[in-house]
């Protein structure tokens, strides 16, 4: 609904600013004009009734004015050119690397320097965790910030990341970092300013007299890391109260609940946009917002919040995507793109955690009902969203996915989850991989998985064991579930180190900044030199580098595998054997993936139930055609094996 008044005082804000409406400036009026009634009413949702909330909005505005403003003629030019793709990262042409700077090269300096070995893999777009001011000891892995705006000495300064984002843009690549929302240190301005007793600091977190509230919220809210971290308050002697702290004692929680923060956050989201970021990741979305009787998690409040957000960045770095990094159960996870008039309108990226889960899950049973059963809940991802799709990521394996899911499939959900956790954690002999179990809850025994890619495939074993059949079945089950999530639709996300297939680093456990938490485990320091190995012909390093490399070329070769909602699974005629159609107009690939250490066998009738039906296809992965048979013959698909099958 029009609002005069809000309209007049928007444009006595721009007129004050002195830009030019009718001319270089108009497309950023017009989208201020066009979103300005759902900023306004989503604004309201959540401060209308707060003592500063029309104050508070109008410097929301002066905000969004000001991120405009500072942004390079160069990044808006930019914008203009993603805007007219419309959906940019839906793209196929799309690759990403998700890396730790330190680890992988030093430090930003060198960055640059190793762009040309992302070229090399077919790897366009980086993902740098977090790199920004965070106390050695208590770090998070980086997640516990205590500066926003001050990249940390060990990566750095900011000047660094300007050259290595200038320099990733020359090459054309994309560039994600990371926004802790959530929390801060307690190193962090606000929280020193807050146990010095300044009143309004104290308001910016939950920090309370007594224990009465925290109790309140602690019967309902779940713990987060129960083996490390329990509970979810913790005492600060300097003020005399207690904090909310749901993830480490050192990581202080935002209250959202103040429309100060909201705009103070907003505006460090702008700060992180006029870098030259491409997608902002939203860490720990799903904890923005917390309320007493509840969980504390996933509430209404919190998806308002990020589409409000959304609704900013549209207006004022409208090239800039926003992922949302929920980690929650499948349903969960569909609404933070956003529900009812906000479809597709909150996030505009989010991890396929759980076909990531279902895909380990698969790995460890040789059996694909779970994943075939778990489709329904994320199927529904709506139009001009995407997913970023992976194998392996920096965090844990959770095995997330519904109780009632894995009880379609035939399966006891508490003797299933215990066999996969027994499994990846090296308690059955039998076992190839070598994992270790993250974040035990004594309670619950609930737990999730740590362990490289490579490690968990059973590479790690292998070596020790200089078994050369059994490195063999690692490198193709490595190769196999990369396979499946770069096609499955979205953008392929792969972590360092797993393109040349490093295994496990013990090294954390001499680190006491690190030793409490043994997702180090996949984390490794990379070595130069063993991964010059790339360049040998039939190392390790070679077969798991040149396949991932063509994996990443076919899929740059073939438009219709771009995220364009055309996914198709196909029915279930081999327990062991996934499979789906990627299709769009009259263009077709069946992508065929076997999870099993025998051969499987697949009837020709799986291609012919799915509109068109093929005669010939064409096998991207062996460079080899197919004649498609009758329906009581097969097709062969070897142990671990996969065809990404065109039609022709």
């Amino acid at each position: 609904m029009y609002n005069y008044s809000l309209h007049s005082q928007i444009n006595a804000q721009l007129q004050v600013a002195g830009l030019d409406l009718a001319g270089k400036d108009n497309a950023f009026y017009t989208r201020f004009i066009a979103n300005l009634a759902p900023i306004h009413d989503l604004y309201s949702e959540l401060y209308a009734q707060h003592p500063k909330g029309r104050e508070v909005f109008l410097q929301v505005i002066q905000t969004i004015l000001n991120a405009y403003m500072n942004r390079s003629n160069a990044l808006k030019k930019k914008d203009l050119g993603k805007l007219q793709q419309e959906y940019w990262f839906l793209s196929n042409d799309i690759a990403g690397m998700s890396l730790y700077v330190d680890r992988f090269c030093g430090d930003l300096k060198n960055l640059p320097l190793k762009l040309a070995y992302f070229k090399k893999l077919g790897v366009n777009f980086l993902h740098l965790m977090p790199i920004f001011q965070s106390p050695a000891g208590e770090s998070d892995g980086g997640y516990a910030v205590s500066d926003f705006r001050k990249v940390d000495e060990r990566f750095g300064t900011l000047d660094d990341l300007k050259t290595a984002a200038q320099a990733m843009g020359q090459e054309n690549m994309y560039l994600m970092l990371d926004i802790v929302l959530n929390h801060t240190s307690h190193h962090h301005e606000w929280a020193e300013k807050a146990k010095q007793g300044d009143k309004k600091y104290q308001d910016y977190f939950y920090m309370y007299e007594d224990r009465t509230l925290p109790e309140q919220f602690e019967r309902t809210m779940p713990e987060i890391f129960p083996e490390s971290s329990p509970g979810s308050f913790t005492f600060v002697p300097e003020c005399n109260k207690w904090v909310m702290t749901v993830f480490h004692h050192y990581q202080w929680d935002l209250n959202y609940t103040n429309p100060a923060v909201f705009n103070e956050m907003l505006d460090t989201i702008f700060f992180y946009a006029n870098l030259g970021v491409d997608i902002l990741r939203i860490d720990a979305p799903a904890f923005i917002w917390k309320q007493v009787g509840t969980s504390s998690q996933n509430l209404p409040q919190a998806h308002t919040i990020l589409r409000l957000i959304k609704q900013c960045v549209q207006v004022a770095t409208s090239g800039m995507a926003l992922l949302g990094e929920a980690i929650v159960a499948p349903k969960e996870i569909m609404k933070y793109f956003g529900n009812e008039h906000f479809t597709g309108k909150e996030c505009d990226v989010a991890y396929n955690a759980t076909q990531m889960a279902l895909q380990w899950d698969a790995l460890a049973t040789g059996d694909t009902r779970v994943m075939l059963a778990a489709q329904k809940d994320i199927l529904p991802k709506p139009y001009g969203t995407t997913w970023i799709t992976y194998t392996r990521c920096h965090d844990d394996i959770g095995l997330g996915y519904e109780d009632s899911t894995i009880a379609e499939a035939a399966f006891n959900a508490y003797h299933h989850r215990k066999y996969l956790k027994d499994y990846y954690s090296g308690n059955y002999d039998y076992s190839p991989a070598k994992g270790a179990l993250f974040s035990v809850n004594p309670k619950t025994q609930d737990a999730r998985i740590s362990g490289s890619l490579a490690s968990l495939c059973g590479l790690e074993k292998a070596l020790e064991s200089k078994d050369k059949s059994e490195i063999e079945i690692s490198i193709c089950k490595i190769l196999m579930m990369q396979a499946c999530s770069f096609f499955v639709g979205g953008i392929p996300m792969l972590f360092y180190g797993d393109e040349v297939g490093y295994t496990n680093d013990y090294s954390y456990l001499n680190d006491i900044g690190k030793s409490y938490d043994n997702r180090w485990l996949h984390r490794p320091v990379i070595d130069w030199e063993k991964n010059k190995k790339i360049d040998l012909k039939g190392t390790v390093e070679n077969q798991i580098f040149e396949g991932t490399k063509k994996l990443l070329s076919i899929r740059k070769k073939l438009p219709f595998v771009a995220d364009l909602k055309n996914l198709t699974w196909l029915n279930p005629h081999n327990i062991h054997i996934a499979s789906y159609l990627r299709a769009f107009d009259d263009k077709r690939i069946y992508c065929i993936f076997n999870f099993s250490r025998e051969a499987a066998y697949l009837t020709w009738y799986a291609f012919k139930e799915h509109g068109a039906v093929p005669s010939l296809l064409y096998d991207h992965w062996q460079d080899k055609n197919y004649q498609v048979g009758y329906d009581h013959d097969y097709l062969i698909v070897a142990p671990y094996g996969f065809y990404l099958l065109e039609m022709r």
